[in-house]
């Protein structure tokens, strides 16, 4: 969507000389949209951080007190050993493998680095990369503060794993990953099919990964509920500040030394 004359402020590139594509990079574009629409992104934002954050206390505190929904730990626990065969076994380990320490890392670091020389301007991937990272943060000190011990090994069909389980770090990357980068693309094309695609398949990779976890005897329900959780109050925070620094509604001049108005929507 472009909006001419909606800021007086001419972007860099038009300031008397022009910017190179290295610093095309750090420009940031403004978009502007209807005050409804911004005040419905504020409001998700901050819906997604509460029902996050207070889902994730109360599996907090079932953990700790082992109570409530901690409960249910080993029902599910029981009910996906006895869901165990060869070739869903092949599913899952490859669902883990996937979505692991290891080729997770390599795929968003693939995603950002291809999307920031791609893309003309770097503030979506910067965003996602800045996301996950917060989402790793969570994990690695959450999971020694908790102390959640582990399914027993015997049930863990890949190998031993004695570090602590809650929250799973699986899940949570999984769910950050691509809960952040469906709102990304579709914030900006705001196409509602678009949008329903892209938040369904997220939806189903993620139901999908937490079945791993939990079929492969490596994690209990409140870990890998707790992390969607988590990834809720990441999203709503990653909504919130693009939100904050991209949206604009008429009226309102762009912002920044190093922004512009949105020019062709990506």
């Amino acid at each position: 969507m472009n909006h001419k004359g909606a800021s007086r402020k001419n972007p860099p590139e038009q300031d008397g000389h022009q910017s190179s594509g290295w610093h095309q990079k750090f420009i940031v574009e403004e978009r502007f949209v209807p005050v409804d629409v911004r005040k419905r992104l504020y409001v998700t934002s901050l819906v997604l951080i509460v029902i996050g954050f207070f889902v994730f206390v109360l599996l907090l505190d079932a953990v700790l007190t082992h109570t409530g929904f901690q409960r249910l730990d080993q029902p599910v626990n029981t009910w996906f050993m006895a869901l165990r065969s060869p070739a869903l076994t092949a599913v899952m380990v490859a669902l883990a493998i996937i979505f692991g320490p290891i080729a997770l890392p390599i795929i968003v670091l693939v995603v950002v680095v291809a999307w920031t020389i791609l893309a003309k301007h770097a503030w979506r991937p910067l965003l996602l990369a800045a996301g996950m990272a917060t989402g790793v943060v969570l994990a690695e000190v959450l999971a020694p503060l908790v102390r959640h011990p582990r399914p027993p090994v015997d049930l863990m069909t890949l190998g031993a794993d004695s570090t602590f389980s809650f929250p799973s770090g699986h899940v949570l990357g999984t769910s950050d990953f691509l809960l952040i980068l469906a709102f990304l693309i579709a914030s900006r094309r705001r196409i509602t099919s678009l949008t329903v695609v892209l938040f369904s398949i997220a939806t189903i990779v993620i139901l999908a990964q937490v079945a791993s976890r939990l079929y492969l005897g490596y994690h209990w329900i409140t870990d890998t509920t707790a992390s969607m959780a988590l990834s809720l109050v990441v999203l709503g925070a990653v909504m919130a500040v693009d939100t904050a620094r991209t949206v604009r509604v008429k009226g309102e001049r762009v912002q920044g030394a190093h922004s512009q108005p949105q020019v062709d929507g990506t």
